[in-house]
């Protein structure tokens, strides 16, 4: 159920924060920085939601922090997502099995 709250919660303000400059600015906005603002909340938001969550997710922080840490590596060289996921998943669990 808090995974389903979880979900609407990201999309109503994703929604919210893409939807609020279409109805509060009628005129096209020359600031880089309030475009670069406005481009970076989505994602801000969603990893402050997600973030927290991971290291909930398998029960113990150890093993979380070591999925965390290949995919944040394996992130970083830009290799695709599904390669990310899998390699932290893979890690976690094997982290698990050793402690």
């Amino acid at each position: 159920m808090s995974i389903a709250i979880y979900i609407l919660v990201m999309a109503g303000v994703t929604y919210l924060i893409r939807m609020l400059p279409f109805t509060l600015f009628r005129k096209k906005i020359k600031s880089k920085f309030i475009q670069s603002v406005l481009y970076y909340i989505p994602y801000a938001v969603l990893s402050a939601m997600t973030f927290p969550a991971i290291f909930y997710s398998t029960g113990n922080s150890i093993t979380a922090a070591v999925g965390t840490a290949v995919a944040v590596i394996l992130a970083y060289f830009k290799l695709p997502l599904i390669v990310v996921s899998i390699a932290a998943c893979v890690a976690a669990f094997a982290a698990g099995l050793v402690i």
